[in-house]
């Protein structure tokens, strides 16, 4: 097996390993019997544990960032654009139940221990919620007392709650697009301005 296709496997076995046993709780050892590669082969790629989860926010995270920019490129107009973050969020956490596991939980619960990280691809993949409202006030869409940073991270929970949501196996009798347009009925109209309510 090539080494990048090892390299991913593991960071795929970490995931799942790290949503079904915490982060705390899984063992090197776990990850690599999901991975079926041997224990010492981890070691090969990560320094330890810590390492791989920030190799999961990094590489997967960065997996995510990419493909939803190149949607975004795609469309100019802000409402749209909002839009496609929302589907494209959901879509993605609806078919990978481990990593929106890791998101929702690890992230918060294992933030004292990795400190030092400043979670970079996380930030950065929220901030686009931010620049579409900046892009969205500048033309006029959006209300301007709308701060975007606060914005940004309400989006973002309110997607996440409803990943949970999906993944507690709770209220699953509605589908990625009754969820989305729930979801962006209440954003958009939200931060419309008055004259720009559709």
């Amino acid at each position: 097996m090539k080494a990048v296709n090892k390299h991913a496997k593991i960071i795929t076995a970490a995931t799942k390993v790290f949503a079904k046993k915490g982060f705390f709780n899984a063992r090197i050892s776990d990850i690599a019997k999901e991975a079926k590669v041997a224990d010492g082969t981890i070691y090969l790629y990560f320094n330890n544990k810590i390492d791989i989860l920030l190799s999961v926010f990094e590489e997967v995270i960065g997996s995510i960032i990419e493909q939803t920019r190149k949607l975004l490129e795609e469309e100019q107009d802000p409402g749209k654009k909002l839009e496609i973050f929302v589907m494209k969020h959901l879509t993605t956490m609806k078919k990978n139940k481990y990593l929106a596991e890791v998101l929702q939980i690890e992230l918060r619960q294992t933030t004292k221990l990795i400190k030092d990280y400043r979670n970079t691809k996380f930030n950065e993949y929220i901030d686009i919620i931010a620049e579409i409202i900046i892009q969205g006030q500048k033309e006029g869409i959006f209300r301007k007392d709308i701060l975007p940073n606060i914005a940004k991270r309400s989006i973002f929970g309110s997607l996440d709650e409803v990943s949970r949501v999906w993944n507690a196996s709770l209220e699953t009798n509605y589908s990625i697009e009754e969820a989305g347009c729930q979801m962006i009925k209440m954003y958009v109209s939200g931060i419309l301005e008055p004259n720009n309510q559709r």
